[in-house]
């Protein structure tokens, strides 16, 4: 299985050998060493924990618990909560910093720890290296018995987050309200079963239908919120006859919808909507990473504001959102970031900003679909045996290529014409992922399948 380190945290499969999964002993390890980073500022440090609907996630809560205790460490644990709750919490609480335990979009088998600063946001590279190098060192001391941390619980935040999105100047409670909308939701078997109910009923929307709602972590479908993974959701709301409906990730970070006739709005168009609305209610610049559809260029543009791409990483996205002082920005994934609320990826306050807009649009949400391009983007991976030599592979590519438009800074992005094709190895599974975007469907699936071709020749 797989034991992946990297700017989206410590992630790995239960189970199997220690180094090589995330087992209890590298989960404790890695605990410990970022603790260990935490001490060296702040002697008797605060730390938020909160983890998603998995099955092991109780399991991999009170390693990570009682390995802080053990440092000496204040331990406020919000229990099952969402990513961008544990990331406000961080900030709500003074503390010195958090770990999110999930997977996000990986399949039951999978957990992670993911780390944040004292900002609510993910630790930079440099942390992350530190906290590598203790972990592989064991480099930590325990603290003895009459210095021993505390675990306190704390389950109100999520509350708190959902009043801070009905607080958010351009969240329109009385028009959404005024909609009556009708809206399923497919929560995955975890965290959005409960935090995104309470969201709707908060915003005025009454009639909420929830599929997968038991957070059990046996997860009823892939948990990632793509098209094949959400027929069901699609079916449930022509059977429903609903408004729409709303798909979310195990950890609520990830924000999709699906039209009134079972259509999907594409989750790409999630941060092009919600930046739509927020521009013209605010001038300002914008940020997605490269593998994010060019739609929010164009927007952007349009708006009278300037576009950045960046890294792929909500990392790397936050840190070019506050190099260019970006209003709006995110990840084509159905990642929201809107920065003076915070900056993490929020579905919540993603559910707020697009039903406002949806609410001043005085046809349903396929007519909504509407006002934004066709683009498609052809999303496919592929999966890496051990030992394979990427940077060799993605060397031969950009020879071959050499006469188009490429831009090196996260593995290779190749333009041709008015399409383009990104190339790059996961943060988060050991695959390459190949992403190409055109105006027809047939064009961009054809240029994937060219360059996974090319993939598949230079791997042999």
């Amino acid at each position: 299985m797989a034991l992946i380190k990297s700017i989206s945290g410590i992630r790995g499969t239960i189970g199997g050998h220690p180094t090589e999964n995330l087992t209890p002993l590298d989960i404790v390890r890695f605990a410990a060493a970022y603790g260990s980073v935490l001490i060296e500022k702040n002697k008797t440090p605060k730390v938020v924990i909160g983890r998603d609907g998995r099955i092991s996630g109780e399991m991999v809560s009170q390693l990570v618990s009682q390995t802080l205790v053990g440092l000496g460490i204040q331990v406020v644990d919000l229990g099952l909560s969402t990513t961008p709750t544990v990331e406000m919490a961080v900030v709500w609480e003074k503390a010195d910093g958090g770990i999110i335990l999930t997977a996000s979009h990986n399949p039951k088998e999978w957990n992670a720890l993911k780390l944040l600063n004292s900002e609510g946001e993910f630790i930079s590279a440099e942390t992350g290296a530190l906290v590598l190098e203790l972990a592989a060192k064991e480099a930590f001391q325990f603290s003895p018995v009459d210095k021993l941390g505390t675990i306190t619980a704390n389950t109100a935040y999520l509350e708190k987050h959902v009043q801070a999105v009905l607080d958010y100047p351009l969240v329109n409670r009385e028009a959404i309200a005024n909609k009556q909308f009708k809206v399923v939701v497919d929560a995955v078997n975890s965290s959005g079963a409960f935090a995104i109910p309470m969201l709707l009923k908060a915003l005025g929307v009454e009639d909420v239908i929830v599929l997968n709602g038991e957070v059990n972590g046996r997860f009823a479908h892939n948990p990632e919120p793509l098209p094949e993974n959400l027929v069901g959701l699609s079916a449930e709301v022509k059977k429903q006859g609903a408004s729409l409906g709303i798909a979310v990730d195990p950890d609520v970070d990830r924000l999709c919808f699906v039209c009134e006739d079972g259509s999907m709005f594409g989750e790409e168009f999630t941060l092009v909507a919600v930046s739509d609305y927020v521009l013209s209610k605010r001038k300002g610049n914008t940020v997605s990473n490269m593998s994010s559809t060019k739609a929010l260029k164009e927007i952007t543009l349009q708006h009278g504001g300037e576009y950045f791409p960046s890294a792929v990483g909500e990392v790397n996205v936050v840190k070019k959102m506050k190099e260019v002082k970006a209003v709006i920005g995110g990840e084509g994934n159905g990642g929201i970031i809107v920065p003076d609320f915070h900056y993490g990826r929020d579905a919540l306050i993603g559910v707020g900003l697009f039903l406002s807009a949806l609410a001043q649009h005085k046809n349903g949400i396929k007519s909504f679909r509407t006002r934004y391009p066709d683009y498609f983007i052809s999303k496919n991976k592929i999966e890496l045996e051990k030992g394979v030599n990427v940077k060799d592979i993605f060397d031969k590519i950009e020879k071959k290529y050499k006469k188009q438009p490429i831009n090196t800074e996260d593995g290779l992005k190749i333009e041709f014409e008015t399409d383009w094709v990104h190339l790059r190895t996961s943060n988060t599974e050991p695959i390459i992922r190949i992403y190409a975007e055109s105006n027809f469907e047939t064009t961009a699936n054809n240029i994937a399948l060219r360059l996974m071709q090319d993939i598949k020749e230079f791997i042999q």
